[in-house]
């Protein structure tokens, strides 16, 4: 029962690999309860006490090699952490439960953090869908739910977090536009919740073979790089008056059309079509206009 349990790797397209390599799986080890050990350890420690004092050298021996022996074979399991356990090279279990257990002396001990981690990636800068320059950076939440994994199938699991985070976040960066002109496409600062969906999927895909759970992955920063950010701001600006314009345009005439039509329903003034003409485009110079207009007072006839 001492042999390490292994499951074969899957590949990307979901077949199962090929190599002789395969990924490691977390079962319970197998440690007495603490306490009682510890009370029998007392008691010989209490009886190698009393053959010094007696003086019986053949028994003082051995009972001090065992009282050595016992020692060594206690371990304490903190909150929230795990300890794995190996003997002679071989994967015996992991043991998480909390407090004193003892387990066999000769068998290595190696604790693992089995708490919730925060990854701050450093600010990258990597091109969008467009081609454009930016820098983009993400927090990742995450925490070990497979030590045998991550022991032993990665060399040190949280430099393998820090770079497959950093990876997915470059390819996903390069996946979708920093902003999006158009209301049919997602982008990196118009959809944050599905690019933060998107970020914990792939992660956690990446991750899994290092038995780590992500538990939340979102951007911490946004923006472009500073060789070209004028350039786009310039561009959101003219966007965004572009798009003020045109709704602006649009309500003039709406108003128009209404001054018109209840002119006429009313019977208040009837216009020929050159002065029709005339007064749509007064009223549209007056509704569109960014400044106040000077009013001209006509005291002569209508024309």
């Amino acid at each position: 029962m001492n042999e390490l349990q292994q499951a074969p790797v899957p590949t990307p397209n979901g077949g199962v690999s090929a190599r002789s390599g395969v990924a490691s799986v977390e079962r319970d080890a197998f440690g007495l309860p603490g306490i009682p050990v510890f009370l029998l350890w007392l008691l010989l420690c209490g009886l190698t006490i009393w053959t010094f004092v007696a003086r019986q050298p053949l028994l003082s021996v051995p009972l001090i090699l065992a009282v050595i022996f016992m020692v060594v074979g206690f371990f304490i399991v903190q909150p929230n952490q795990g300890t794995l356990i190996t003997l002679f090279g071989r994967y015996v279990g992991t043991e998480r439960r909390n407090g004193l257990y003892w387990t066999n002396p000769l068998t290595v001990r190696k604790s693992v953090s089995l708490r919730i981690h925060n990854f701050n990636s450093e600010r990258l800068k990597v091109n969008d869908l467009a081609g454009n320059p930016i820098e983009i950076a993400a927090v990742i939440v995450w925490r070990v739910v497979d030590t045998a994994r991550a022991v032993f199938d990665v060399e040190d699991y949280n430099e393998f977090v820090a770079i497959q985070s950093e990876t997915a976040l470059r390819h996903l960066a390069s996946q979708y536009p920093y902003d999006n002109y158009t209301d049919d496409a997602m982008s990196l600062r118009g959809n944050a919740d599905e690019i933060a969906d998107a970020l914990a999927t792939e992660l956690a895909t990446r991750l899994r073979h290092a038995g780590v759970e992500v538990l939340e992955a979102r951007l911490s920063h946004l923006a472009y790089s500073p060789e070209i950010a004028g350039a786009m701001l310039q561009r959101q600006q003219a966007s965004a008056i572009i798009a003020a314009r045109s709704q602006i345009v649009q309500g003039a005439v709406g108003m128009v059309q209404m001054a018109l039509k209840e002119l006429s329903e009313q019977d208040i003034v009837h216009l020929d079509e050159e002065r029709k003409a005339q007064m749509v485009s007064n009223l549209l110079v007056v509704l569109t206009s960014e400044r106040g207009t000077q009013p001209v007072v006509n005291a002569g006839s209508l024309y």
